[in-house]
């Protein structure tokens, strides 16, 4: 049964023009979720919300924002609030590789990464989830990633801000899914998104092994389905499913332990 039958219940998406959040739009869309699409590029929301009306009949409304700036979270409360919009699913989804925290010698930029990976995701949940609460249901997918399992040395500060999602997610979800709001992190491994072009990492996806790969469709099945049935963290993908055990394993953690050589850090 789908519960957001209403007029005025909605699910918000965060980086919705593209990638992931695009794929959460169509499949929320398909399963007759009115939405709420958010992200910076009003010309790509526009296509995007034209496309699922006509093909889903459902109502499709655009937020743009930035959620790389402090007040975007309160700019998006305010929207939903002053328009009657009661948002019953809540999909963070909005990110980017980053900077490296010892490298990129910038500090603007390092606050802006932890803006947009962690302070827009605790914002939005610390607004709507009470809503939620309230109501006496509520869906929120957390999207963060299979990096935020295991630690490994690079480039310090993606897979740390991922893995504050995944212990966010599960404290919102032990706190309230018991008054019908579940909470879910979603952990996916390597997916198939216009991420890795973006982030200037094709070379890297061309040279890894087509196995490690899955496509946005299956992991956000994966994340719909794991949010429903009240999972606090949804590994998507059999393989990564498989090895997330493993890399939980306090004897394998040690082994994945590996320092970079000083050449890497300088």
């Amino acid at each position: 049964m789908n519960e957001v039958t209403a007029r005025n219940e909605y699910a918000l998406i965060t980086g919705a023009s593209a990638g992931l959040g695009a794929e959460f739009a169509r499949q929320l869309a398909a399963a007759r979720h009115n939405l709420i699409l958010v992200a910076r590029r009003k010309d790509r929301l526009s296509a995007l919300a034209e496309e699922l009306r006509a093909a889903h009949k459902i109502d499709c409304q655009l937020i743009v924002a930035d959620l790389n700036e402090p007040g975007a979270g309160a700019q998006i409360w305010s929207t939903c609030m002053s328009s009657g919009w009661q948002v019953s699913w809540l999909v963070n989804n909005a990110g980017v590789a980053g900077p490296d925290l010892l490298k990129d010698r910038y500090w603007a930029a390092q606050q802006t990464f932890f803006q947009l990976m962690m302070l827009s995701v605790a914002d939005l949940c610390h607004r709507m989830i009470p809503d939620m609460v309230e109501r006496g249901y509520g869906r929120v997918i957390n999207v963060a990633s299979v990096a935020a399992r295991v630690p490994r040395s690079g480039g310090c500060n993606y897979g740390p801000a991922k893995a504050y999602l995944v212990a966010l997610s599960e404290e919102l979800n032990l706190t309230v899914a018991t008054q019908g709001v579940h909470v879910s992190a979603l952990c996916p491994g390597f997916t198939h998104t216009d991420f890795h072009e973006t982030a200037g990492l094709m070379d890297m996806k061309n040279n890894m092994a087509k196995w490690l790969w899955y496509n946005a469709d299956v992991v956000v099945r994966d994340a719909i389905k794991g949010v429903e049935a009240g999972k606090p963290v949804v590994v998507s993908g059999r393989l990564y499913r498989w090895l997330d055990p493993i890399f939980q394993s306090v004897w394998t953690r040690r082994l994945l332990r590996i320092k970079a050589r000083p050449e890497e850090t300088a």
